[in-house]
Formats: structure tokens, C-alpha cells, sequence
């Protein structure tokens, strides 16, 4: 039987790359909105809402402006630019084997779901996951990760005794801790938590290969 019935999966860089294709979309964003960002367009802001990362890169609250950029990435980003997505080396063994062992798959992600969708069919992994939970799926739009994952943990009847969280970021290791449920360090993507930076009860994933120790 598998350690955990459930594991939950970050998106990412935690299952993909998707640094180049978001980058490239934020600074095609920023150069039809006629804009220069307040702030390098780098790897580092890669994880949080769009929303937020908008205003982080325009320095700006103003809800006009956020719209336009938010519009102009979504053009980016969703037609042309997600094409650039890789999947890191092993993600694509490591699901096949969670699965082929009886794990049931997640992800909980605050990609917004249209592309999330369309990257999972790219990659040939949509039939790994029963569920894909976004911030943007229900209207009004979740709050937080943490929310999203208490949101999937009711309404797909899971216990938090029976599933994991895995992640890259400070952000998934709180939420998970926010639900009472174990979390994964993930430490191979961009936004990967330094192993100095564990919390006490969370255990390091030092790369996909390393499965074993969510379903021994």
C-alpha cells in the first residue's frame, strides 16, 4: 500500500519548468502595455498569483493597470508562450510510478487553470491527476494557497492523515502546514527552498527519483 493515499502536487517548478515561458509572456505584457517594469524580470518572481507579481513588476495597485498587463500576458502566455513549458528530468517516471502504485494524484497550483489544463494535455499527464484545483477555478476567485488546499481537501473527501503536499516554495510549505498535512520539500526547481530553511516536520524531496519516500 502506498505511504499516502493522496499526494498533492505543486506545479511550478515542482512537476514543470515554466520559467522561460512566463518570463517571456510578463515582458511581452510589459512592452504592449507601453510600460517599463519597476523591478528585473527574473526567475525569482515566478510562483506567486498573477495579480501579484503584476504588481509587484509595475509597481502599481491601480486596478486599470493591472487589468491591461494581466491581459496582455494572458495573450502571451496562453496562445503561443506555454509552448516553451518543460517538464523537469524524472517528473514524467516519477507520476507514471506514483500512479502505477495506486497513489492518487492532485495538484493544487496559483497557475490559473486554462493553461494549467493545457500544459498537463501538452505533456500526455492529464489522466494522472483526478483532481486540478486552481486559485481561479470558482468564482469568487480563491484567496490563497492554503485556502485552495483546505477547498480540495473538503470537497474531494480526503483526510489530511491520508495525503501529502509537495512543493518548491516557502509559500506550499506553510500552506500544507495550514491543513495539518505533511509537506515535501521539492529542492530541484527555481523557487526551491534551501534545506537550511526546513521546518522541522518537513522532509527534503532532493529530486524525483527520490519517490520512494512518498510511496515506498
Amino acid at each position: 500500500m502506498p505511504r499516502y493515499a493522496h499526494i498533492i502536487f505543486d506545479l511550478d517548478g515542482t512537476l514543470i519548468d515554466s520559467a522561460p515561458a512566463i518570463l517571456a509572456s510578463f515582458q511581452a505584457a510589459f512592452e504592449a502595455a507601453g510600460q517599463t517594469p519597476v523591478r528585473p524580470i527574473t526567475a525569482d518572481i515566478i510562483g506567486p498569483p498573477l495579480t501579484e507579481t503584476l504588481q509587484l513588476l509595475s509597481g502599481s495597485h491601480d486596478a486599470d493597470t493591472i487589468a491591461a498587463l494581466t491581459e496582455h500576458f494572458k495573450a502571451a502566455y496562453d496562445g503561443e508562450g506555454l509552448k516553451q513549458t518543460t517538464a523537469y528530468d524524472g517528473i514524467g517516471d516519477m507520476l507514471a510510478s506514483l500512479h502505477a502504485a495506486g497513489t492518487i494524484l492532485h495538484i493544487a497550483t496559483n497557475k490559473r487553470i486554462a493553461p494549467t489544463l493545457k500544459i498537463l494535455d501538452m505533456l500526455g499527464w492529464r489522466d494522472y491527476f483526478r483532481s486540478v484545483y486552481a486559485l481561479d477555478m470558482i468564482t469568487p476567485r480563491l484567496p490563497n494557497k492554503a485556502t485552495m488546499i483546505g477547498h480540495l481537501l473538503a470537497e474531494e473527501g480526503i483526510a489530511t492523515c491520508d495525503a501529502a503536499y509537495v512543493g518548491d516554495r516557502l509559500e506550499d510549505g506553510e500552506s500544507a502546514s495550514a491543513n495539518a498535512l505533511p509537506f515535501f520539500a521539492a529542492t530541484w526547481g527555481y523557487g526551491a527552498i534551501e534545506p537550511a530553511d526546513l521546518r522541522p516536520t518537513w522532509v527534503h524531496l532532493p529530486s524525483p527519483s527520490a519517490h520512494a519516500l512518498l510511496a515506498p
